[in-house]
């Protein structure tokens, strides 16, 4: 079985094949509107016709977040092993160093430090890039540390979660990931330490099952695919007809389940606000 691949309908494109960023001198959002690409750049890649938000990996979000795109990497060297020896259509190191070649990444997720609007700030972003975005243990380790080193240092932690969920060929390892990073997120909050979850397009399975809803705050930008299982699968599990978009982050907000969702222009801006707020603050000038 290839890695989520369909023949008639839905995703046809290897996971490790699609783009966070979109390549050549046009883009076309799904309704229809064709963007120049150096606009949908300098608009954060959001199409300026439709709002429509363009996936983007770590490396946007990084300079869209730190001040002057200034940052330490954290880990940046840790990488996946094959303790469960799988194997589909490819041997599971080899579907990694496929990924990491086509990608430049080494696994899933970045975990930094920087300066945001002149405070420290730590983020976790993952990349969907790779492999799906899905969630093995590096992933888990990588979040983690990074949550250790927030704890470390009193520094407030953001994750940005975009991830089709589990990693299959890590198995009960993927799954054992979902207790080890909402367990180190419970040991920030007890210390009073603020962690922002912004979900973008899509957070999914395990990733929604454990650190992207267990933010002190959980936001989301606009039109986001966010949920656990697929509608099917939903409604064959409860037995129920379910509404018109009930896993867009619209419907969530209005249900409770994000507090608000945010531009990604706006978006370094809002999590400082909250920031100071929590941290009571001063209001500082804002820098690059």
């Amino acid at each position: 079985m290839s890695w989520f691949k369909r023949t008639k309908k839905g995703i046809q494109t290897p996971t490790e094949e699609k783009k966070d960023v979109p390549k050549g001198l046009w883009y076309k959002s799904p309704t229809g509107k064709i963007v120049d690409s150096e606009e949908l750049e300098k608009n954060f890649y959001v199409s300026p016709e439709d709002g429509y938000h363009v996936r983007i990996g770590s490396n946007e979000y990084f300079e869209l977040l730190f001040d002057n795109n200034k940052y330490k990497e954290l880990d940046k060297n840790l990488t996946s092993k094959d303790p469960l020896k799988f194997e589909d259509k490819k041997k599971y190191p080899d579907r990694l160093k496929d990924a990491q070649s086509k990608t430049g990444l080494k696994d899933a997720v970045r975990t930094a430090v920087g300066k945001s609007m002149g405070e420290n700030l730590v983020v976790a972003c993952m990349d969907f890039s790779f492999i799906g975005g899905s969630m093995g243990s590096v992933v888990g380790e990588k979040i983690a540390r990074a949550a250790d080193y927030s704890l470390e240092k009193k520094i407030p932690l953001m994750i940005i979660s975009k991830s089709g969920g589990a990693r299959m060929m890590e198995a009960v390892l993927s799954l054992m990931q979902l207790a080890k990073t909402s367990a180190k997120l419970a040991q920030l909050a007890d210390a009073g330490i603020p962690y922002i979850s912004l979900c973008t397009d899509p957070t999914t399975g395990g990733t929604t099952a454990s650190f992207a809803m267990l933010g002190d705050i959980n936001i989301s930008e606009p039109g986001a695919l966010i949920g656990f299982a697929g509608p099917r699968v939903v409604r064959d599990t409860t037995g129920q007809e379910l509404p018109d978009g009930f896993q867009t982050a619209e419907f969530l907000k209005e249900h409770g389940f994000l507090d608000f969702i945010t531009h990604r222009r706006d978006l370094k801006e809002k999590v400082n606000q909250y920031l100071d707020l929590v941290l009571n603050r001063p209001m500082r000038e804002k820098t690059a």
